[in-house]
């Protein structure tokens, strides 16, 4: 039978820009979350977040580019790199039009358009970038991404915030099985710039205090989630499961998708994960572990409790949340998910959700608390995006 496997994984976060420091830093629990330093936050509500540092490969984009284009792209690109050269894939020996792209972002280049407004108030229409046209726009990851590699397949952006990463590799999925053997998919986001503290300032979910351990899901007395920036690019390949299975990490068993107008009832996310399940030929019982939204907002997180006790019943499965060491990434956090995912599919460990040891967890859920050795074959991984999207997927080992 012919599917789709994720065979290569790009990852970009406060982690680690690699997968063995990445996967390191998440094991034991480091959590990344401090107080933003490339800019004055005094004055800002939100002033704690996860935040990726310069790094090395940031230079191997070229030159020219840089004037172009937002820090957010460029880390795109890199993290597309990566994910091509971990499936073994040189996009040069590809035919173009048999390779896609579909890199999802809430944000597009945020901070590059914030300045570009800034020079064009302070100095004058004639200095504004004629760059400004694209650089802003949210397409932006995915139209330089192909660009670089000479990808000229299909090529799509979703926008449903931190739904996005998932529904990303869905469409990838779908291209795969029906046309184009080839596609790089994921998402890469970031709103780290005094703009995009802006509009979190006024966000009721997001965590506005000093301690970084404060984003507890699950937790009754969780003060919301800290924001971040980066994300995860995989390399989505055509797949026969009679293959070799060291050359995949995870087989795209099932995905689906809804909307819940008002998210604290659940109503959405049960159906998408029910549908995925479906979609996949999995019952419940199948699922060995689960990666949960995990929000941070007590009633948000309580909708969540409720689909997975319906779902599996009360602590009937594990659920993991690492993303509280890095903060919720928009739609970089459902692909790093799904990276994460995969990576313990291959490593057979759950990592942690990161909690402090005191942490008084909602009892209906089986949160995981350390890095846990496990027996995984199929996981699941939930997402929810701001305004009542919700997507699952599901990944089984190959």
């Amino acid at each position: 039978m012919t599917t789709a496997a994720v065979t290569g994984l790009g990852i970009v976060s406060p982690l680690g820009v690699d997968l063995d420091t990445y996967w390191t830093n998440l094991l034991l629990g480091r959590s990344k979350i401090a107080e933003i330093d490339r800019f004055d936050v005094s004055a800002f509500p939100v002033r704690y977040a996860g935040m990726i540092p310069p790094f090395e490969a940031e230079d191997s984009v070229r030159k020219k580019l840089v004037p172009q284009t937002d820090r957010i792209t460029r880390i795109a690109m890199v993290a597309a790199d990566s994910a091509l050269a971990n499936a073994s894939v040189d996009p040069q020996s590809l035919d173009g039009y048999q390779a896609g792209v579909a890199v999802s972002s809430s944000t597009g280049g945020l901070e590059f358009g914030q300045r570009q407004l800034q020079t064009l108030w302070h100095e004058g229409w004639e200095t504004v970038s004629p760059y400004m046209s694209f650089a802003w726009y949210y397409a932006v990851n995915t139209g330089q991404i192909s660009i670089k590699n000479k990808l000229r397949g299909p090529g799509c952006v979703v926008v449903s915030e931190q739904a996005a990463g998932l529904d990303a590799v869905a469409y990838a999925k779908h291209r795969v099985c029906t046309d184009v053997p080839t596609m790089l998919a994921g998402a890469v986001d970031g709103l780290l710039c005094p703009y995009g503290m802006a509009v979190l300032g006024v966000a009721p979910e997001v965590n506005r205090s000093s301690e970084p351990a404060s984003y507890q899901p699950f937790v009754a007395t969780s003060q919301g989630y800290f924001p971040g920036e980066g994300g995860a690019i995989l390399t989505v390949q055509r797949w026969d499961r009679t293959g070799d299975p060291a050359r995949a990490y995870a087989v795209v068993a099932g995905s689906a998708a809804a909307f819940d107008p008002d998210p604290r009832t659940g109503d959405g996310l049960r159906r998408a994960a029910a549908q995925a399940l479906h979609r996949s030929g999995c019952r419940p019982g199948d699922v060995d572990a689960v990666f949960a939204d995990a929000y941070g907002d007590p009633d948000l997180d309580g909708a969540e409790a409720r689909v997975l006790a319906d779902l599996f019943g009360a602590r009937a499965v594990p659920v993991t949340a690492p993303k509280t060491m890095f903060g919720r990434l928009m739609g970089g956090g459902a692909a790093l998910d799904v990276a994460t995912a995969c990576l313990s599919l291959r490593h057979q460990t759950l990592p942690p959700a990161g909690l402090p040891a005191d942490a008084i967890v909602d009892d209906s859920v089986a949160l995981i608390r350390s890095a846990t050795p496990a027996e995984l074959r199929t996981v699941l991984v939930l997402a929810r995006g701001h305004g009542g999207f919700a997507s699952a997927l599901v990944l089984q080992r190959p």
